[in-house]
């Protein structure tokens, strides 16, 4: 049976923290929506995070950075100026930015082609910490594929349980997931999702 914690409880983060370390699916609240969270760094994490969610494999999963600096040592070369300019602007936030992944970091399946990496540093202090602990989190809704995502903790436990090994009660989340940008190839900026941040706010004035 799925445990359900007070995320406001010292001791339930520790708790996080170990499951996570060891490789575990947690729930945790974000300043979007419930996610389902593993490490991005724990040999098989992630696999247990598209078994959690009945994922198709096709589908790359977004990683959650405490800082810009970590998200740097996840992209290949330098961060395009655009994107910089974004988390600038957005970070901590509520904006996915999709660039070129490390080659050196390409031994973490994270789903899809592994060429690009999918970066969000969160406006949710807890979810930052547990970041800054961890490492980074392979994040996604914490829900079934094409189902919807829960708001609350309860919720999330009964369409998950037995799925997941703890889910962190944040109180609701509920509203417009992340808007995902994307730099191709070639530079070129483009939007591959709305969330909350509107598009018109997307470009440097």
């Amino acid at each position: 049976m799925t445990r359900v914690n007070d995320a406001s409880d010292p001791a339930a983060v520790e708790d996080a923290v170990e499951r996570l370390m060891a490789g575990e699916v947690v729930a945790i609240p974000t300043d979007t929506v419930y996610g389902l969270a593993v490490s991005a760094f724990v040999p098989g994490a992630i696999d247990q995070l598209f078994v959690a969610k009945e994922r198709p494999h096709t589908l790359e999963i977004p990683v959650l950075v405490s800082s810009p600096t970590v998200a740097e040592d996840l992209v290949e070369g330098e961060i395009p100026g655009i994107a910089q300019w974004w988390m600038d602007r957005f970070w901590p936030g509520a904006l996915t930015i999709v660039l070129a992944r490390n080659y050196d970091r390409r031994d973490v399946d994270l789903g899809g082609d592994g060429s690009t990496i999918g970066l969000r540093c969160p406006d949710h202090r807890l979810v930052r910490e547990l970041c800054r602990r961890v490492g980074a989190l392979a994040t996604t809704s914490a829900n079934l594929h094409g189902e919807p995502t829960p708001p609350t903790a309860a919720g999330v436990a009964a369409a998950l349980d037995g799925a997941v090994s703890l889910v962190l009660d944040g109180g609701t989340c509920e509203g417009a997931p992340s808007t995902v940008v994307a730099i191709d190839a070639t530079g070129a900026p483009s939007v591959l999702r709305e969330g909350r941040i509107p598009i018109a706010a997307l470009t440097p004035t």
